[in-house]
């Protein structure tokens, strides 16, 4: 079983920063990508940044210059540093992870229980 965990959530003014975090655990042999998803009220849900193995990244537009996605060197924990907050930022960010695991070697697709961020204007 693998199993993400999040954390920094919460309510900042528009401006503002947060960083949240995403740490990977179980039976996990390696890590392909890792990144984060968001969902706003009545809206599908979105990628926001992915991160590879090979440390290549992918952002959305409307992130672009504001947000940064990293990992830390063991390649289980992600982070997402959001700057220059605003309005339309506010929704509930997932973490998702592929992942192999181990024993099996077979790959599995892990989504975080997400976390509230709310920017007020």
């Amino acid at each position: 079983q693998v199993q993400l965990v999040e954390s920094g959530g919460g309510l900042v003014q528009a401006g503002g920063s947060l960083r949240l975090s995403c740490k990977a655990s179980g039976s996990i042999f390696s890590i392909d990508s890792m990144g984060w998803y968001r969902q706003a009220p009545g809206k599908q849900r979105e990628l926001v940044a992915t991160i590879t193995s090979s440390d290549s990244t992918v952002y959305a537009d409307s992130v672009k210059g504001r947000f940064t996605i990293s990992r830390d060197n063991a390649k289980t924990t992600v982070y997402l540093q959001m700057n220059s907050l605003k309005p339309e930022d506010t929704a509930v960010y997932y973490c998702h992870a592929g992942v192999i695991v181990a024993v099996t070697l077979g790959y599995l697709e892990v989504w975080g229980q997400g976390t509230l961020i709310t920017v007020s204007s």
